[in-house]
């Protein structure tokens, strides 16, 4: 499994690691989300030696980022709502925490209710209510 806390400062083969697992979960998620192909970028910046740089999920109306911004904080999913892929400041910022990134897709009904048709961002199980990604629905229903 992943460390998604074991810092990339100064570390070129977990910068690496932590690009390639990224960018790989990231391509599930849009996956879970049922987004079409060509409907999003997936983007990669590794920036500078000291930091993590960061890898953006841009869908048409939400943006994802990911990087090791608020370990601190046990921050470091930034997830926001978007007008386009030219939208860069959006809406309210809403963070997760890095460990949210161990993606397990959910299961899918074969009909899906009108109440539950939000599929979260990071499928967790048994996590607290504090720590729980927003929906699809709240980042504008975006499957």
């Amino acid at each position: 499994m992943f460390d998604w806390n074991r810092s990339c400062s100064y570390d070129e083969q977990q910068k690496r690691r932590f690009h390639t697992t990224a960018r790989s979960r990231l391509k599930k998620l849009a996956a879970e989300l049922a987004l079409p192909p060509g409907s999003f970028d997936l983007r990669s910046n590794k920036a500078g030696i000291a930091v993590s740089g960061e890898i953006i999920l841009h869908h048409d109306r939400a943006y994802i980022q990911v990087g090791q911004f608020g370990l601190s904080s046990g921050h470091g999913v930034l997830i926001r709502t978007c007008k386009s892929r030219k939208d860069y400041t959006g809406g309210a910022n809403h963070f997760v925490a890095l460990g949210m990134m161990t993606f397990r897709p959910s299961p899918r009904p074969s009909a899906p209710s009108p109440a539950s048709d939000g599929v979260l961002l990071f499928p967790q199980t048994a996590a607290p209510p504090e720590a729980t990604a927003p929906t699809s629905e709240a980042c504008g229903g975006l499957g």
